[in-house]
């Protein structure tokens, strides 16, 4: 008996250290698992865009995990996985006349106009789960939602919005000092 309790005891024990680390890991396995790249282009566009860094950060890495080089199979491109025609409508509304799809492979521009594209949805719908849904179902689909009086209508975007908000809380805690945030 006494076996018994003391094998009990202890898988009791390593569950919940394990629950622990899981739910709330050191910062050098959340470096690891949410890698920061591009540190100076994501704190420069979120400041000049009134934006959190830890956001824009999370938005970068849900949509391309930072990989510059990133295409969706919905023809999205970069790091903040912007369609050319939404591009390059931000491109001519910030003063731009010679966009080419090309430009959203390079991260300063891709982050700029992500960056822009992100305070204008927020600026439009006035929180950050509505936005984070239009920039990912569109701004048609969210307005079309809205006007029928319900939330998000897709799963995927529905998951997109909690993946964003949760790699938002895990840069603001682990990337801090690097996002500028302290």
């Amino acid at each position: 008996m006494r076996r018994l309790l003391a094998l009990v005891v202890g898988l009791a024990v390593i569950g919940g250290v394990a629950y622990a680390v899981w739910h709330r890991q050191p910062d050098f396995v959340q470096r690891i698992r949410y890698p920061l790249r591009y540190e100076t282009i994501v704190r420069g566009h979120a400041q000049n865009y009134d934006l959190d860094p830890s956001l824009l950060a999370a938005v970068i890495y849900t949509e391309s995990r930072f990989n510059a080089n990133a295409r969706s199979q919905a023809g999205a491109v970069g790091l903040m996985q912007l369609l050319p025609e939404t591009a390059k409508g931000i491109a001519v509304r910030t003063g731009g006349d010679k966009f080419v799809v090309s430009d959203l492979y390079v991260p300063e521009l891709n982050v700029r106009y992500g960056a822009w594209y992100l305070r204008h949805l927020l600026d439009r719908y006035g929180d950050e789960r509505t936005a984070l849904a239009a920039y990912h179902a569109g701004q048609g689909n969210v307005d079309e939602w809205r006007k029928q009086g319900v939330g998000i209508q897709f799963p995927e975007t529905q998951t997109y919005v909690d993946n964003v908000e949760k790699a938002k809380a895990i840069y603001a805690s682990t990337y801090a000092k690097e996002l500028g945030l302290r």
